[in-house]
């Protein structure tokens, strides 16, 4: 038989938005397809231009840019393969308009839930990885961000209430016979047959901290699919036994006074990772205190989580950070244990996390506006340093100045949405009205961007996509926190941890710290370093040289006392390596300032 051309692509739905037009079809049935053509026109169809071609999904974005709003574009589609190209779609139309705030927040998180919806795994319907890398590797925790998606287009109706369910009863369904270690699910498993697939060398077993935010979803979801209908009603019944089955009590090694990230059958506890000092974990003890079956005792979260480096009074550009690293750390700390958990209106020992927060998001922004390293792009509108991908590979990017190469990830602005509306929002309007040609895909934004570099990722990772949609909608109706805090479990696990009410301003206001540092000369070529102070008020003052990879390499003074006004000090310099160094100075609130110092 000889090989025939596709059959016409049906369905075609053009979805106009400010600079771009979102297009969708139903794929075709033919296996043998190479692809799609997309024409469009501007004139009614009088006359067509070839567009792009795509690959097998059926979605594509085609990016107006700067072209006029109000007018109208057509579009039609055709399939091709080796054999020859289908008969055009029917014809479908879109018009770009300029959008509110309140438009562009709609836009984002609907685009973005694309990526839980249309990409998620075919057999498992879980959240894949990632959009560039094996399609079957499906990702636990953002399994259970992709969840939470799930809910928001649920209540939004970009999904019918009918069609989230069964997404939900298919992701539950697999999630009873995948791998799971201790009823604790590994970090990535296969999407087709549940069979774990190692994170790293020794990382073979479970992840308790993946699985807790796939139960913080889960958990979520069993809250709102409440109706007493059959599918429903089982839907609950088999998230319930997920949630019971998780031996979050194994995870103490050896009831030890603090939870462990990883076992594995076939390399024990050899991964050693105990969960303690700040960062995405928080949710762990949560949800370990409050677990109906497998429960740890509640003061694990002082002799386990708190127990390590934790608190960190220091201020920076004004903004205390209470406890975690240097600034805070990456941005995702603020997001992956928040997106059910409401921080709002409770504290524990050490703080107010949404104040906490809401600071480390305002870190971050001040840091991007001063630009100590003079990145390319930075500013106050563009601001972000999180986990994401980077022109060198994935890695893990703050403010601290070792950790910054210059790459920007819209996630860490983006689900900060809760914290820092204002801040968040003009990132949202630069990041789509200015850097949104190579910025916006298929699936909302793109991971990551370096303008150092003029790089920008050809990616999407659930792990980042999924806090946009989730915190996004916490912002705009708290609907996720609603969720997750209505489980009988969480409350009395909150109070047994140490969390009580707190009814201080959450908008704590920014510290002023009234000094001037004045470097001279910079670059330094005769090793002696000037230092002029310029003080407000009489301050104890510490300072030190560090390297770009953070290691002190002088200390020049502790705690001397600074009157007001302007005071001149020099140093002879020990380091005789030429290159870029910073001059750390503290004051005894903790608050920093850092400068840049050149030695030749």
């Amino acid at each position: 038989m000889c090989a025939q051309a596709p059959s016409t692509p049906q369905s075609v739905k053009a979805t106009g938005y400010e600079k771009h037009v979102a297009l969708n079809w139903q794929a075709n049935p033919e296996t043998n397809i190479s692809g799609y053509k997309i024409y469009r026109s501007s004139n009614g169809g009088a006359s067509w231009e070839f567009l792009k071609q795509t690959g097998k999904d059926p979605i594509a974005v085609d990016w107006t840019g700067d072209e006029p709003n109000n007018v109208t574009r057509y579009y039609r589609i055709t399939a091709f393969n080796p054999a020859g190209e289908s008969a055009p779609s029917v014809v479908d139309s879109a018009l770009c308009v300029p959008m509110t705030d309140e438009q562009l927040l709609e836009m984002t998180q609907r685009e973005t839930f694309r990526y839980f919806w249309d990409y998620g795994h075919p057999v498992s319907g879980m959240a894949r990885e990632r959009s560039n890398g094996d399609p079957n590797v499906v990702t636990t925790g953002g399994t259970g961000f992709g969840i939470m998606a799930i809910v928001v287009g649920a209540e939004r109706g970009w999904v019918t209430r009918a069609e989230a369910v069964n997404r939900m009863i298919q992701i539950a369904s697999f999630l009873q016979f995948a791998d799971r270690f201790h009823g604790v699910f590994p970090h990535w498993m296969n999407g087709t047959n549940g069979n774990v697939i190692p994170f790293s060398q020794y990382d073979d077993g479970g992840d308790l901290v993946e699985t807790a935010f796939l139960m913080q979803g889960l958990l979520t979801a069993r809250q709102y699919f409440n109706q007493d209908t059959p599918l429903e009603n089982a839907l609950r019944d088999v998230i319930t036994g997920l949630w019971e089955e998780v031996e979050w009590d194994w995870y103490r090694k050896n009831n030890s006074g603090v939870l462990y990230w990883h076992w594995s059958p076939n390399f024990g506890w050899q991964m050693n990772f105990p969960l303690r000092g700040f960062y995405e974990a928080q949710i762990v003890y949560i949800l370990a205190a409050a677990s109906p079956t497998h429960p740890v005792p509640a003061t694990l979260y002082q002799t386990g989580w708190t127990s390590g480096n934790y608190a960190n009074n220091s201020v920076h550009y004004g903004y205390k950070i209470y406890c975690g690293p240097f600034g805070g750390g990456p941005m995702f700390f603020a997001h992956y244990s928040y997106l059910g958990f409401d921080p709002r209106g409770k504290k524990d020992a050490f703080c107010n996390y949404f104040v906490r927060n809401r600071n480390h998001a305002l870190i971050q922004q001040a840091y991007s506006a001063a630009n100590p390293k003079q990145h390319a792009g930075y500013n106050a509108d563009c601001w972000g340093l999180t986990s994401c991908d980077s022109p060198n590979g994935y890695a893990a990017h703050d403010v601290w100045p070792a950790n910054d190469d210059g790459t920007i990830a819209p996630t860490a602005a983006l689900s900060s949405m809760p914290y820092t509306p204002d801040a968040s929002l003009a990132a949202l309007r630069h990041f789509y009205r200015v850097r949104g040609e190579r910025l916006w895909g298929v699936y909302g934004f793109y991971d990551a961007f370096n303008l150092n570099q003029n790089w920008y990722a050809p990616s999407f990772l659930a792990i980042d996509q999924g806090p946009i949609v989730g915190m996004i909608e916490n912002y705009r109706t708290g609907l996720l926190w609603n969720l997750f805090m209505q489980n009988q479990e969480i409350a009395p696990a909150l109070a047994a941890i140490g969390f009580v009410a707190d009814n201080t301003p959450a908008f704590e206001p920014k510290a002023e710290w009234h000094i001037e540092v004045t470097t001279s000369p910079n670059p330094v070529t005769d090793g002696l370093l000037t230092v002029d102070f310029q003080v407000q008020e009489t301050q104890a003052l510490s300072a030190r040289l560090r390297d770009l990879q953070g290691g002190v390499v002088q200390e020049l003074f502790s705690a001397v006392t600074f009157p007001a006004g302007r005071t001149q000090q020099s140093w002879s310099l020990k380091v005789r390596s030429s290159g870029v160094y910073l001059l750390e100075i503290t004051n005894a609130s903790g608050q920093t300032t850092v400068k840049k110092v050149i030695l030749q």
